[in-house]
């Protein structure tokens, strides 16, 4: 049993390097950093669709990030990957990162998903910019593909950060506690 439960954590590790490892569409560095602009875009204007309140609040702050993440949920394990960007509203800077997660717990289901973070304070945003690394419970029901379905998961607020999430399409059912590592990208910045 330990033999087959080590083997499934390597797997599941070389899938998160590798889909934390995910690359954005386009062929140069320029094209590379559109698209995550172009993403940034509609995450935002999705998430002042749905939460109109928020527009204010990340004009106001020190900063935000929007990141776009696959996430994958098979019984008793959880991971996924992304990219995004965070935007220092102060000096209009934009940091590119990716991002990796891997977790235990109960789950079931393939989840795309997009995740906004509202940094309320310069010194949050500098360590996450930083040092990026987020963990914590997790629980959350989605079943949605394009305008159809629903999505169960909002707004929560955790030390000095607001973070929404807007699931993209997917269905899953997961209760996991997960670690989420944002880094910086060191080809696109």
């Amino acid at each position: 049993m330990r033999r087959v439960t080590f083997c499934l954590f390597s797997l599941l590790i070389t899938i998160i390097i590798s889909g934390g490892c995910a690359t954005t569409h386009g062929n140069t560095i320029e094209e590379k950093r559109q698209a995550i602009l172009d993403m940034k875009r509609e995450v935002l204007s999705d998430l002042y669709e749905v939460h109109p309140k928020s527009k204010s609040q990340i004009v106001n702050a020190p900063g935000y990030g929007v990141f776009s993440n696959a996430n994958v949920n098979v019984i008793f394990a959880s991971f996924g990957g992304g990219y995004g960007v965070v935007k220092n509203n102060k000096t209009g800077k934009h940091t590119y990162m990716k991002m990796g997660e891997l977790g235990i717990g109960l789950g079931l289901g393939v989840k795309d998903f997009r995740a906004v973070f509202v940094f309320h304070d310069e010194t949050t945003m500098q360590k996450f910019v930083e040092t990026g690394w987020e963990f914590g419970g997790h629980a959350d029901a989605a079943a949605k593909a394009s305008d159809k379905g629903a999505a169960v998961g909002g707004e929560a607020l955790l030390d000095h950060i607001t973070v929404y999430q807007l699931v993209e399409s997917g269905l899953a059912l997961q209760a996991t506690i997960k670690g989420t590592k944002y880094w910086k990208n060191k080809d696109l910045n």
